[in-house]
């Protein structure tokens, strides 16, 4: 039952991120700039996260002089992946945008090859082989649809894949014995403060705030920055480290889906295709070695 409940958080978790490319395309629609969406996600993403966390009072212990702004650091990664992320949206389809964000998979293998000395294994080369070989399908490369398409939308789209792969390798690394909502809300607070820097020229022309705008970021924000965090701090202490990391892949189709269905752009089934390539090489390399082993193991018993 515990299994069942954390399952259905996970995917819970998951599913909200395949929503933010609908309301990030709903503010470009409205005429809203990138930086006016992401001044206004922050920091109603973090007021509501910070709202949380004084509600419930989590202990700050382990948080030090030296960890802390390592942490705001790591939140810096969110921000850039949101920048990056919607600045694809703004030239690319929603469909191909969240495509090119997902090689943050193979991406995140790369860092810990680099950082952690951790060599990829035979499996996982597979894997990220068979990823390149869908996001070929998923593109839409062969029937010529991506010619055309802004260079600037998809190094965008790439550069995100890229800061959300740090995101994920550098908050697994830092200051871990924090509470994980204590270091959310700070996490957020620094991703706010990165983006109140760079897009400083756009705070005066959010302000009044528009009806349109508030609802567009309130839309990226609870499905980017409070729901996931909430659903995952409930379910993926109930899953296994393998399955959950498969369940959260469901963000992939669910963002197709919805941009297919609620922005009525088109998806090929051939973009299907390599979209299922996609979901099956992430479950590979995270069940591929596990099955290996135990059938190695097997084999070693039967021959004995």
């Amino acid at each position: 039952m515990k299994v069942n409940k954390g399952i259905l958080f996970v995917l819970l978790g998951a599913g909200c991120y395949g929503f933010t490319p609908v309301f990030a395309k709903l503010g470009f629609s409205y005429g809203y700039s990138l930086g006016q969406i992401n001044i206004v996600q922050m920091l109603i993403s973090s007021f509501l996260l910070w709202t949380i966390t004084l509600i419930k009072r989590p202990s700050f212990k382990g948080l030090t002089k030296n960890n802390l702004p390592l942490i705001m650091i790591t939140g810096c990664f969110t921000g850039l992946t949101s920048i990056f992320y919607y600045g694809a949206m703004q030239y690319l389809p929603a469909s191909l945008a969240i495509i090119l964000m997902f090689q943050f998979v193979w991406i995140g293998i790369l860092l810990e090859w680099i950082f952690s000395k951790v060599k990829p294994a035979p499996i996982t080369v597979l894997s990220i082989l068979l990823i390149l070989i869908g996001v070929f399908f998923a593109s839409n490369i062969i029937n010529g649809d991506i010619q055309g398409l802004p260079l600037k939308g998809l190094l965008f789209g790439i550069l995100s894949a890229f800061t959300y792969a740090g995101f994920i390798f550098f908050s697994g690394k830092v200051a871990v014995d924090v509470d994980p909502l204590a270091r959310t809300s700070l996490m957020a607070t620094g991703s706010t403060i990165l983006i109140l820097i760079i897009f400083i020229r756009d705070i005066p022309s959010v302000f009044p705030l528009e009806t349109n705008l508030v609802a567009t970021a309130v839309g990226v924000s609870l499905f980017g920055a409070v729901f996931p965090p909430l659903f995952f701090a409930v379910g993926a202490p109930l899953v296994a480290g393998g399955i959950a990391n498969i369940l959260t892949s469901i963000e992939l189709p669910i963002a197709i889906l919805s941009a297919s269905i609620i922005l009525s752009e088109t998806v090929t089934p051939l973009q299907w295709v390599g979209t299922a390539i996609i979901l099956a090489a992430i479950a590979l390399n995270e069940l591929g070695g596990k099955l290996f082993k135990v059938r190695k193991h097997n084999k070693v018993v039967i021959y004995r």
